[in-house]
């Protein structure tokens, strides 16, 4: 498969709108547009096979199932690796294993346009600050949210552009000469990374306040013989219900520290 000029555009757009940062897509951008599951149908649908590119996005998903980033340093980029590595992995034509370890590395090539955008965004602070010296918020407000977009679509959306434009036919190549055993080599630790992603996911799940959930979801699946979509509907309900129920107790606890605060001050 070969990917066009416009394919390869909107693949780099797809990726930036999946940034974390990006105002367009708030709620979208780094809960669901980065997630490599919807990333992937995405591209899919860019490619005309959004089958194919769900199936091979979910597989790329299952590495990044546990992926969190922490004070601004994301150890990866699952959003590069969704996209690019779908995008790449389809017009190859491989295997979704053999997608998995080609996407992993690509993700932590992520990590590079993450510092670099932040390090470039350093100067606009810089410049707002001048800004705000001068009392010309307009100036200010554009160096605060038009400038790190531009810039952002710029390290985003271009490099992802020309690594699909350019990179298919070098990538089905590559894949042509792996032909055989080097290629199952391929795949076989594309089919060992996954493993990470759920031993992570369970780690988080072992926790005395999270694994009681679990066992809930699981009763729920193998002895109720529930499907995934009422359970996660229930599991929905229950979350709401529970977070409601923290917030009104820690609302409670503050409104009691307040006024056991007040009474000493009047004593």
């Amino acid at each position: 498969m070969s990917i066009s000029i416009i394919q390869a555009i909107l693949i780099g757009l797809v990726y930036y709108l999946g940034i974390n940062g990006t105002p367009w897509t708030t709620l979208l951008g780094s809960t669901i547009l980065q997630k490599p599951l919807v990333a992937g149908v995405i591209v899919g649908f860019i490619l005309g096979d959004p089958v194919q590119g769900a199936i091979i996005g979910a597989a790329i998903q299952l590495p990044f199932i546990a992926y969190i980033s922490a004070g601004g340093a994301p150890p990866t980029d699952p959003g590069l690796a969704g996209t690019l590595g779908t995008a790449l992995a389809m017009a190859a034509g491989v295997k979704p294993e053999a997608a998995i370890a080609m996407a992993v590395p690509i993700g932590l090539l992520g990590t590079i346009i993450w510092v670099l955008h932040m390090t470039i965004d350093v100067f606009f602070v810089h410049a707002i600050d001048r800004a705000a010296d001068e009392g010309n918020m307009k100036k200010a407000v554009f160096y605060h949210v038009a400038m790190p977009q531009i810039v952002t679509l710029l390290l985003g959306a271009i490099p992802v552009a020309l690594g699909c434009y350019f990179g298919s036919g070098v990538v089905t190549n590559i894949i042509e000469l792996l032909q055989g055993r080097p290629l199952q080599t391929l795949e076989v630790i594309g089919g060992l990374l996954p493993a990470i992603g759920i031993a992570m996911n369970l780690r988080a799940i072992s926790k005395p306040g999270i694994l009681m959930w679990y066992v809930l979801g699981f009763i729920l699946a193998v002895y109720l013989g529930l499907q995934t979509m009422p359970i996660a509907i229930i599991a929905g309900i229950v979350a709401y219900l529970y977070t409601d129920l923290i917030a009104k107790t820690e609302e409670k606890t503050v409104a009691l520290d307040s006024s056991e605060d007040l009474d000493d001050d009047f004593i």
